[in-house]
């Protein structure tokens, strides 16, 4: 049902180095790019993430509640993921560990302060 999800961006470049490195992890690659956005995924036919200059030229700001979380198939990706994005200068916003039965994730905000999360369900 997803096709992709953009996120505000104030520094392209920073942006850039920051999901180059952290999707990188998980195989994703540059799809699309433009003076003002970059796309990444795995291809043109699943769900990508992309980082964008807003439209109406007002700075970007990250919307309150509003979160993108990648699916990975094990825990032991949710936890490299995870600690690849603190290391690359994210904000923790919780670690990586269980939540309920079947529920493994990791919360973090990247350097605009977006806030994701990587998780897998076991």
């Amino acid at each position: 049902m997803i096709g992709y999800v953009t996120l505000g961006t104030n520094d392209i470049k920073r942006a850039a180095k920051f999901y180059d490195e952290l999707l990188g992890e998980i195989g994703a690659k540059r799809m699309m790019e433009g003076e003002n956005f970059i796309a990444w995924g795995h291809g043109m036919d699943k769900p990508g993430l992309g980082v964008i200059r807003p439209h109406d030229g007002k700075p970007a700001t990250w919307g309150n509640g509003t979160m993108v979380a990648l699916v990975l198939d094990s825990k032991e990706k949710v936890d490299k993921l995870y600690k690849k994005a603190i290391a690359l200068g994210a904000i923790d916003e919780g670690a990586a560990g269980p939540r309920g039965d079947n529920f493994y994730a990791g919360y973090f905000r990247d350097p605009d302060g977006n806030k994701l999360n990587c998780f897998c369900m076991s």
